[in-house]
């Protein structure tokens, strides 16, 4: 088996390269880059990491955002929030009349005794006056 060799690698990838961009009429040298592998890759890598956030910062901070399925609008988030506590209400009132309608339809039928629905309370005794 052949062992790659780490050293050789990291070599490779700091060895120097010239890129010359050359009139094509005169040959006359434009513009000359010193590069090695290593620093396209940090170069290419931080070009697709700011153009990424860019385009993250653009939809976040943007009307942009409102095209994204599901997002909406602040109205309709607000408006649905409403909706959603309404309904809950609405729900726990239907549990009552129905567990109301339960209880009077076992008295009626019954099945279970009537039990009074009051609480003794402790009045203080009014002494009466004589006039």
């Amino acid at each position: 088996m052949n062992k790659i060799n780490t050293g050789n690698t990291f070599k490779r990838l700091r060895n120097t390269y010239r890129l010359v961009i050359m009139n094509d009429d005169t040959y006359e040298e434009m513009v000359a880059f010193r590069l090695s592998r290593l620093s396209v890759y940090i170069g290419l890598s931080t070009v697709f990491v700011l153009l990424v956030g860019f385009t993250i910062a653009l939809i976040a901070f943007s009307p942009l955002k409102y095209y994204i399925p599901g997002y909406g609008t602040k109205e309709s988030r607000t408006a649905l929030q409403l909706l959603k506590i309404r309904t809950d209400s609405l729900e726990n009132e239907i549990r009552y009349k129905e567990q109301y309608l339960e209880g009077i339809k076992k008295v009626l039928a019954g099945d279970k005794p009537a039990t009074l629905d009051t609480v003794p309370l402790a009045l203080p005794k009014v002494e009466a006056s004589n006039d």
